[in-house]
Order: structure tokens, then C-alpha cells, then sequence
């Protein structure tokens, strides 16, 4: 026997936990879009989600009281950054360009992500004789 919680439970929760920071995204991205004629706006954007993973403060998590708890979710707020240094005359920095192309590769994960926890449902229904 091994350690930790079970490879389920991890999965789940990174799926959570990746479709959180996707929605968490897709507003700021939306957010940007809405923005874009606003006068000394700056675009904001995530911190890449496979860096979280690797931050300390993003595995850290309160105490669990059942087992069949998800971990929470972590604060994404903490983890906005500006999304470019270049700025228009009157020091709005947002492209619509970027922006579009960022939300539609966002729509793209999130259609990832529902998959893959659609698929692992479907494997335990499988599992349970469902």
C-alpha cells in the first residue's frame, strides 16, 4: 500500500482545480475585451496554470474532514499578472488580437478538461456497474 490520497481523488481535483483557473481566465480575458477603448487600462491575464503547480502556496490546502472531500480551490486572484508591457497613447495595453486568440485556446482547454472529467464519470459508472 501506498501513501497519499488515491490517484481518483488527485485526478478529480486537478480537473477542479484546472477548470477553476480556465473560468478564472475566461473573466479576466472577457474583462480585458470589455476594457479595450478605456483610457490607461492594463490587460490582465492568469499565471500559467502548470506554474501553479509548482508553487508551494497552491498544494497547500486546509484539512480535508472526509475523505470524499475535494480539495479546495485555490485563490486565483493571487495569481494575476499583467499580460503584456506595451501600451497605446493613452495607456490602454490591451489587443484585441491576443485577447481573442487567448480566450478561444481557453475555450479550447475548457472543452479539454469537461472531457477528460466526463471520461474518468464514466469510467467509475463503468467500474460500479452502472
Amino acid at each position: 500500500m501506498h501513501g497519499g490520497p488515491p490517484a481518483s481523488s488527485f485526478s478529480f481535483g486537478l480537473s477542479a482545480r484546472r477548470l477553476a483557473w480556465l473560468d478564472r481566465r475566461q473573466t479576466l480575458l472577457a474583462n480585458n475585451i470589455a476594457n479595450a477603448n478605456t483610457p490607461g487600462y492594463k490587460a490582465r491575464d492568469l499565471v500559467p496554470f502548470a506554474n501553479l503547480l509548482n508553487q508551494a502556496q497552491f498544494a497547500v490546502s486546509p484539512r480535508r474532514t472526509h475523505v470524499n472531500d475535494l480539495p479546495p480551490l485555490p485563490d486565483t486572484q493571487n495569481f494575476v499578472q499583467r499580460a503584456t508591457d506595451e501600451s497605446a497613447i493613452d495607456g490602454n495595453d490591451v489587443s484585441l488580437d491576443s485577447q481573442l486568440e487567448s480566450v478561444a485556446a481557453t475555450e479550447s482547454a475548457q472543452q479539454a478538461a469537461t472531457g477528460i472529467t466526463t471520461t474518468f464519470v464514466a469510467l467509475y459508472r463503468t467500474a460500479l456497474g452502472r
